[in-house]
């Protein structure tokens, strides 16, 4: 039996993360993962969706180049290539991960790994025919795609799509019904209808993206509106009759839609079957692993990241837990905080958010106020975005002028919202960032901009 110090289940972004940091650190590391290193989201989420953004993205602006005074002639694009060069990317960021692992002696096993239980040597795992025991045990299972028992969901077939099989799809559709306006279902909108796919979009919530500002979400769904995708907000779905989804309208009345495909993007849920965790006792909270802020389950040396224990289920958030693990492993005590973990929704424009909205901060009894600007007020914005709109946000507390939270639309907010991060998490107020300087001409400054109306 081989002995480990720390043994992983999972090789998505909390589990390799993890198994780098740990390695690092010396521990001795076994890592199971049961189909390809990266998880769901570099093999079926997050990179190879970018990826065919992208493409959607350089196809629009080549459709577009004569606002800025190019002309492309007549455009066109591959679907074949497009999902091709997606393929290839996923196939690279693998291979790296893959790297990484060797590099800090990581031992990977492919296979699917079961707990047996405890014994004096630690955690028991077989995975094949090896068995493999390790005084520590992360779990890294992840999450599922949940396909909520619509009638006649089932009996569609091949209709019915998940994030996993729209993926996987060589052919581009005609029409695609999206059930489930969140992150997910508006950025295969996005994609889709910027390759002229007839999209529409099914949400049971009033707007769009819930959680995100509403008015910000307004303004996505009003962009894309114009961009030809179909809203039916304020909707729930009943059934689905083959290819066609019937839904009942805000005021009741069950109306129809039909499409070549159907994507069901209503949320997901943590994998917590199949691996033998109940042979450890370990608790659950509404489905999902319970954990403490240091990661800790019930059971001692046993601990959990990632969508598996329910919480943000972000890639970024997975990682973040998993070296929380390793560092308090390794004896530099961390905890685990959730009060500057971003979330940025991939579209064109896109839009980027961390902390409080203002609802949120009046809902926890907190003095706030919202400071606003449009994006126009940054000359960058203005030179690159020709016609296009976008707004910034920033939620200050009223007792000490703390940043609480930042909301933004508008090209390029996913690599500027850092910065909010940044300042959420140290706790900076207002004051402190007009000390910052920032470089011009670059959007960001929009941040900057905003928090100087604090002054007026």
């Amino acid at each position: 039996m081989k002995q480990f110090d720390l043994a992983i289940i999972g090789g998505g972004p909390g589990g390799y993360v993890a198994a780098e940091r740990a390695g690092a650190k010396g521990l001795k590391v076994v890592l199971f993962e049961k189909r390809e290193l990266g998880g769901v989201c570099l093999n079926e989420g997050c990179v190879p969706t970018k990826t065919l953004l992208y493409s959607a993205k350089i196809y629009d602006s080549a459709l577009n180049g004569d606002k800025y005074g190019v002309k492309a002639g007549e455009v066109t694009f591959d679907y074949g290539k497009i999902v091709a060069r997606k393929n290839k990317v996923v196939r690279k960021l693998v291979a790296g991960v893959g790297a990484k692992m060797k590099a800090h002696h990581v031992e990977v096993v492919k296979g699917e790994a079961f707990i047996d239980g405890r014994s004096d040597k630690g955690v028991e795992i077989t995975c094949g025919e090896e068995k493999y025991a390790a005084t520590n045990l992360l779990l890294c299972t992840g999450s599922e795609a949940f396909v909520p028992p619509i009638e006649g969901i089932k009996e569609a077939g091949e209709v019915i799509l998940t994030n996993r099989e729209i993926l996987a799809m060589k052919e581009q559709p005609s029409s695609l019904v999206i059930i489930g306006g969140g992150v997910i279902g508006m950025e295969f909108a996005s994609f889709f209808n910027s390759l002229g796919t007839e999209v529409t979009v099914i949400e049971m919530l009033p707007e769009i993206l819930g959680g995100i500002d509403a008015e910000i979400s307004a303004m996505l769904r009003e962009v894309y509106t114009k961009k030809g995708v179909r809203f039916n907000c304020s909707c729930k779905v009943v059934k689905v009759d083959g290819n066609t989804v019937h839904y009942l309208d805000p005021e009741g009345n069950e109306q129809t839609v039909s499409g070549d495909k159907i994507l069901v993007s209503v949320g997901r849920r943590a994998v917590t079957a199949g691996f033998g965790l109940e042979n450890l006792g370990v608790e659950l909270d509404r489905g999902a692993v319970k954990v403490d802020n240091q990661m800790r389950t019930n059971v001692p040396g046993v601990y959990a990241a990632g969508d598996v224990t329910g919480f943000s289920m972000l890639a970024h958030t997975a990682s973040r837990e998993g070296e929380v693990v390793v560092n308090n492993l390794t004896g530099r005590k961390d905890v685990m905080r959730y009060d500057a973990v971003p979330g940025v929704v991939y579209t064109n424009p896109e839009v980027a958010s961390v902390g409080l909205t203002i609802e949120a901060a009046k809902a926890k009894g907190i003095e706030a106020k919202e400071l606003q600007l449009p994006m126009a007020y940054a000359g960058r914005f203005v030179a690159e975005n020709e016609g296009g709109n976008g707004l910034c946000k920033v939620v200050v507390g009223e007792k000490y002028g703390q940043v609480l939270g930042v909301h933004m639309i508008g090209n390029p907010c996913s690599e500027m919202i850092y910065g909010a991060c940044i300042a959420i998490e140290q706790e900076m107020t207002v004051k402190e960032l007009e000390e910052v300087i920032f470089p011009h001409p670059t959007v960001s400054e929009i941040f900057k901009e905003t928090i100087f109306l604090n002054e007026e």
